[in-house]
């Protein structure tokens, strides 16, 4: 399957550019996310018309991410989580923690933009996560897991 890009995709290419996917991914989140339109001959008179208008919305949402990206460099989180004796967590701290964390700091940061490079956190200490601002925009986050001792009776 043939599509236009009408926004950068991470992996597959820039604004306009003409791309072939598998089917699956093009009509299951390509074409319903907006991030593409089937690659006809009006589709691509269509962009030609548009691609000062796409472009100039890419720069804006470039310049948002970079904006959030220069609040959350400096920004260090804290969660505190129950612990059992080797310092393993009760359960574990995941993407929804870390994103209600970080709008508690002052930033707002949505679920999907949290990538946690070897999954859950499941013990005490401190870990690096990385957020996923925009296709160009990158931000280490240092997160800091306190262990509360559960004291059995």
């Amino acid at each position: 399957m043939e599509v236009i890009l009408l926004e950068k995709v991470d992996n597959l290419g820039g604004i306009g550019d003409k791309v072939k996917v598998k089917p699956g991914y093009g009509r299951n989140y390509l074409l319903p996310q907006g991030k593409a339109c089937a690659a006809t001959v009006e589709n691509l008179a269509k962009l030609e018309a548009r691609r000062a208008e796409l472009e100039k919305k890419a720069e804006g949402d470039l310049s948002l991410a970079l904006e959030r990206a220069e609040k959350l460099k400096d920004i260090s989180i804290r969660l505190s989580a129950k612990v059992g004796a080797e310092g393993k967590l009760f359960g574990s701290i995941g993407t929804v923690d870390i994103a209600q964390a970080c709008e508690e700091a002052g930033v707002h940061v949505e679920r999907s933009e949290v990538r946690l490079p070897d999954g859950p956190i499941r013990v005490a200490g401190e870990h690096q996560v990385e957020l996923h601002l925009h296709s160009d925009v990158n931000v280490p986050l240092q997160v800091t897991v306190e262990g509360e001792e559960v004291v059995e009776e």
